[in-house]
């Protein structure tokens, strides 16, 4: 019976794509008529992009209303508002999605949501810790389709998983090296914290990358049949996109030192001061660690599109490879960083005040400690922090842009010295 279903599932679809009525008699038999005023060759064409933060936009500004889960529209709710709020989802005007150019797509639906997990796929995010109060992603794309051909799917998950997330990595190695620049060996502060730099296994274990990699295949498992139940047509092409580091390989060199003091010594205020208002503050020794995990983002995605490929061979899904989407133009990858970066540094608010701190020059250690408290009592404070800006966006809608036309399973985009954008 199952089969059987399938077949005539497929059979639909295929009459539908071609403008043709179809019914089902009481007998079980697919009847067809000619049908030029099709349902699907009405509805106009749409690309949704569905994920986490480096989807939805986080860190490009000009954020747009979210529904909650009550069906209100969430706009700005004020800095010391609960982090559940949809609005934190942080749909920004300046999204990839928004940014690249897509011939033939009429609408656009951003409905990723910052800090979306495999999980927000078919559940409410709000059902786990730390979720916003948002219904399934997989629900919002239904939502869609009773308007909507989708044309174009743009997804991006597996950052942040039941083993880890980006935010916590990102925190891990900053707090590190914010602590070892104002603590000294001898000092308490916060539980005596941590002043080494950070290692893979800090950010993420091999175990927990194959959990992930488990975890974002069986939600995108759910994604690859929700579209073959409600896409008008039944073609559509899914991008699964990777993900790319806010941080050079290794720092411009008048980030090495300052004040004569490196940052494999013990205190170095200046030089923390300095790499905080690059917007980089992290050690030398941890640029590495940090590449490594970006490196197994792009493995977990890539292996769930390899998995999702050979179970749904007539699918249509390509592979965005964007791990140097970015090259030549990180934080502090060159003098003059922010202003010259694709990526939003690190900012704190001294309290959820709105405005930024953008230099700790002169500040003792007490005062970094409340600043930084304000970052875990109102995560949205500082949750811009070291994802793409607007111009970093406009460069992954070029990625984009060249993932939704090209006849290949994979590529690579990737920034060439002279700032042009490659997709190969």
């Amino acid at each position: 019976m199952a089969i059987r279903e399938a077949v005539m599932s497929l059979l639909k679809r295929s009459l539908l794509a071609a403008g043709v009525a179809v019914t089902l008699t009481a007998a079980g038999v697919l009847t067809a008529v000619a049908a030029p005023d099709s349902e699907a060759a009405a509805l106009p064409t749409a690309a949704v992009a569905l994920g986490d933060s480096f989807i939805s936009g986080e860190g490009g500004g000009d954020y747009q209303p979210v529904t909650d889960l009550n069906g209100v529209s969430q706009g700005f709710p004020g800095w010391d508002a609960p982090n559940d709020n949809a609005f934190f989802c942080h749909r920004s005007a300046h999204s990839s999605l928004l940014q690249a150019n897509l011939a033939g797509i009429q609408d656009r639906f951003n409905l990723a949501c910052s800090g979306g997990q495999p999980h927000d796929m078919a559940n409410p995010s709000a059902s786990r810790d730390k979720g916003r109060l948002v219904t399934a992603q997989l629900d919002q794309l239904r939502a869609v389709a009773q308007t909507h051909d989708i044309d174009l799917v743009l997804v991006g998950l597996g950052s942040n998983n039941a083993s880890f997330t980006f935010g916590d990595a990102a925190s891990v190695c900053a707090n590190r090296f914010i602590a070892d620049a104002w603590v000294g060996w001898w000092e308490f502060w916060a539980g005596d914290p941590p002043q080494e730099p950070c290692v893979i296994s800090d950010l993420a274990t091999d175990a927990e990358f194959a959990a992930g990699t488990a975890e974002t295949t069986d939600a995108l498992r759910g994604l690859l049949t929700t579209l073959d139940e409600v896409d008008a047509d039944g073609r559509h092409r899914i991008v699964f996109q990777d993900y790319t580091n806010p941080l050079p390989q290794d720092y411009a060199e008048r980030y090495f030192t300052e004040d004569g003091r490196a940052d494999d010594r013990d205190k170095f205020r200046a030089l923390g001061a300095e790499r905080y208002a690059a917007g980089c503050p992290a050690h030398r020794a941890s640029l590495a660690a940090g590449h490594l995990f970006s490196e197994g983002l792009g493995r977990l995605v890539a292996a769930t599109h390899s998995t999702l490929s050979a179970e749904f061979p007539g699918a249509d899904l390509v592979f965005l490879d964007v791990q140097h989407a970015f090259d030549g133009a990180r934080l502090c990858e060159q003098d003059g960083s922010p202003d010259n970066a694709l990526a939003t540094p690190i900012r704190l608010q001294d309290g959820p005040t709105g405005v930024p701190v953008t230099s700790l020059a002169g500040k003792d250690k007490i005062a970094v400690q409340r600043i930084a408290q304000t970052c875990v009592d109102h995560f949205q404070t500082c949750q811009e922090s070291w994802h793409p800006n607007v111009n970093g966006y406009a460069v992954l809608g070029q990625c984009l842009a060249g993932a939704a036309t090209t006849a290949s399973r994979a590529v690579a985009c990737a920034r060439q010295p002279d700032g042009a954008v490659t997709v190969r």
